[in-house]
């Protein structure tokens, strides 16, 4: 893997090790189709680390979502990228990916349970890698992020969910009474993907849920703004300041959350 791209604006804050960061695939099966998400830490590190679940992007599994997996991580957490395709779907352009995403936007039902799937390969981990299976928690982009809190919603027993970018519509609302754990969104202001109107279902959702949750709204960043890749000026676009204060306040909840006795 090509470790020739690490954001500065990032790195400082999300721990990275240049050295010995390991980026594997690790295949499984749900109902017997095969799904593969890779495995993302730095083998240098001995004493276990906090685990978290990814889940990437509409693109799905990429090049580029396992180096942002590998800022995540650093020398902090052990991650594991979920597919949420199956393995036979790698979308090649955003035509394909918003097929593929909107079949399973389509049905929370299939990704709830695909994320939770996710959630015991990463538990799995424990028996190769230094992970302390007792402090694991969720991150999600854009799709991944919607698919974060639908993961949540299902009662998944996590100890932190973070949205980057993502979706907040639920046909389900109601179903908010099922989370377990703190909810971070962090979200662009200016995001025409996820307009005022769903902002406000998703804070009334959270309010009548009375759950442990927070929302930071960056002004002047619209969709993907940690995607080093995104140039569309108004739409989708890369704000490495924004990028920077959002990865800090996601280890600042995680930090908060897995010191937690």
């Amino acid at each position: 893997m090509n470790k020739s791209f690490l954001p500065l604006a990032l790195a400082g804050l999300v721990g990275v090790a240049e050295a010995a960061v390991v980026v594997k695939p690790v295949p499984y099966e749900i109902d017997g189709e095969a799904f593969e998400g890779m495995l993302i830490y730095d083998d240098a590190v001995a004493s276990p680390r906090p685990g978290l679940l990814m889940v990437p992007d509409w693109l799905g599994v990429t090049e580029s979502s396992a180096k942002q997996a590998e800022l995540v991580a650093g020398d902090k957490y052990v991650v594991f990228m979920a597919d949420m395709y199956g393995k036979a779907v790698r979308p090649a352009n955003a035509e394909e990916a918003g097929a593929a995403a909107g079949a399973v936007r389509g049905d929370r039902a299939l990704m709830r349970k695909r994320a939770q799937a996710a959630v015991e390969v990463l538990k799995a981990q424990a028996a190769q890698v230094a992970l302390d299976s007792s402090k694991l928690g969720a991150i999600g982009f854009c799709f991944g992020g919607g698919s974060v809190l639908e993961l949540a919603r299902s009662g998944a027993d996590l100890q932190g969910f973070v949205s980057f970018h993502g979706n907040l519509d639920t046909p389900n609302p109601a179903d908010a009474q099922n989370i377990k754990a703190p909810v971070l969104v962090l979200h662009g202001a200016d995001d025409p993907s996820v307009p005022p109107k769903q902002v406000e279902g998703f804070m009334a959702e959270m309010k009548a849920a009375n759950t442990d949750w927070q929302l930071v709204s960056y002004g002047g960043a619209v969709h993907s703004f940690t995607n080093p890749q995104a140039s569309t000026p108004g739409r989708n676009q890369y704000h490495p300041q924004v990028a920077a204060r959002a990865f800090k306040a996601m280890n600042a909840l995680f930090d908060e959350v897995f010191a937690a006795p």
